[in-house]
């Protein structure tokens, strides 16, 4: 039976990723890539001088992805956040302002894979300080800020299950 419900829910975060667009697909996968340290992303995302200078400045950006990892207060803190906060609206307003995240869906798709699940219960407020800040263009600010569901803001308790599917990069010859 765990083995069955491990499968419905993998194949549940594999039509997940499915809906999303191609261009949101795809920045998850260079995300992944330089947050998790999976591969060499120049190498393998940068098609340009100009994406070549983004993955850079996302390396930099995601920087204290495993400070976070390691800091991740409890649920219930009202102490010692501030910090963790602080470092993952920073991390949050460099993925927004990118413009390929389009939707609160797919930031969270992607910030559980680069936190964990323990991180879920943080990621509507920093979303919502992100969309909300003002190097988010206004009809952007209001695309993603309406993206969030009142249900994933208001969500009573949180899932501690792990992600299983890690989207990848995929060569159009092997597709």
């Amino acid at each position: 039976m765990a083995l069955q419900d491990t499968a419905s829910l993998t194949i549940a975060e594999l039509r997940e990723f499915a809906s999303f667009a191609a261009c949101e697909q795809r920045y998850i996968k260079r995300s992944l890539d330089i947050g998790l340290g999976r591969q060499d992303a120049f190498e393998l995302w940068a098609r340009d001088p100009n994406e070549h200078e983004s993955i850079a400045r996302q390396y930099r950006a995601y920087r204290d992805l495993t400070a976070l990892r390691d800091t991740l207060p409890d649920e219930g803190a009202t102490e010692g956040f501030e910090s963790f906060m602080g470092k993952l609206l920073g991390i949050t307003a460099f993925d927004l302002s990118q413009e390929r995240l389009e939707s609160f869906s797919a930031y969270r798709f992607l910030y559980e894979r680069l936190l964990g699940a323990e991180a879920r219960p943080w990621l509507p407020s920093a979303f919502c300080a992100a969309a909300a800040l003002p190097q988010i263009r206004p009809d952007k600010r209001k695309k993603l800020l309406q993206s969030l569901s009142e249900s994933a803001a208001t969500a009573p308790g949180w899932s501690d299950r792990q992600p299983a599917f890690y989207p990848e990069f995929v060569e159009a010859e092997a597709a």
